[in-house]
């Protein structure tokens, strides 16, 4: 597995495109520490986005977690382009020809995806740990390490989003169209649940069933957290509204994410397998 990575993380290097937005991937992950800075005042009223309470433990972890995975298109990217320099690059046929079966060929691509996931979560617990310490109003080891199961998910997350890309890269063969098809199968997935919901069932089956598709059922592992905030709440309280919504990490999400996971790779396998190189 190791040599299978470093073969994978050799081509990475010495790709510059790659090498830029890998680097630009993480100077994003660590400009969250920058919201910290974010000051401004309206009139006698100043407004320090960090009073505000985003850098609470156990909060932090939730709402870095969700800011972090918006910036995962940037390796997605990365790994369909890695998939599509090798049709291109024939090193694919290369490899195949030096003795590399297709099954350690697929197995150097998700340990690839894997890879990622893992040290995006690790840099993502590094930074929002820091920063809870600094700015955070609790510090008592049982609040700060609450929570943590937002990192899983951030985890399953990346690693399901990934694969969904991996399988894009070897399906269409070219970065271009495997990130227009990206696109387009989010589009499908609203359609299809409008149409659900409008002509077939009712609107809280079609959520349901929107739950399990692909890209919807990665994006439920973090809910939004900014209605969790004081600010927001008191405002709602304010006009009387209530905001009751569920953020946990449910096994039931996470089960989904890993089906869709395994059949991503699954699908991946046995379309390189059948293709005539």
């Amino acid at each position: 597995m190791v040599r299978l990575l470093h073969i994978e993380f050799i081509k990475l290097w010495n790709n510059r495109a790659s090498k830029i937005l890998i680097i630009s991937y993480f100077v994003l992950l660590t400009s969250i520490a920058l919201v910290a800075a974010i000051k401004f005042d309206i009139g006698p009223i100043q407004f320090h986005l960090a009073d505000q309470g985003i850098f609470n433990f156990p909060y932090v972890w939730h709402f870095n977690t969700y800011i972090a995975a918006l910036f995962k298109l940037f390796l997605a990217i990365v790994i369909v382009s890695m998939m599509s320099n090798e049709y291109s690059n024939k090193t694919i046929k290369q490899n195949l020809i030096d003795g590399l079966s297709k099954k350690e060929f697929i197995l150097s691509k998700f340990l690839t995806v894997i890879s990622f996931a893992l040290i995006s979560t690790i840099f993502v617990f590094v930074v929002s740990l820091i920063l809870g310490l600094v700015y955070s109003d609790f510090n008592e080891l049982p609040i700060i390490f609450s929570d943590l199961e937002f990192l899983l998910a951030f985890f399953l997350k990346l690693t399901g989003f990934f694969s969904f890309c991996l399988f894009l890269g070897i399906l269409v063969k070219r970065s271009a169209f495997a990130l227009g098809f990206l696109i387009l199968w989010s589009i499908i997935e609203q359609i299809v649940f409008g149409i659900l919901g409008w002509k077939f069932v009712s609107w809280e089956t079609a959520k349901i069933i929107k739950g399990f598709f692909p890209l919807q059922s990665m994006s439920n592992l973090i809910k939004e957290p900014f209605s969790r905030l004081k600010a927001v709440q008191s405002i709602a309280n304010e006009i009387g509204e209530q905001v009751i919504l569920d953020y946990q990490v449910h096994w039931y999400e996470i089960t989904i994410v890993l089906c869709w996971t395994a059949i991503f790779v699954y699908l991946s396998y046995a379309l390189l397998k059948k293709r005539d190189l």
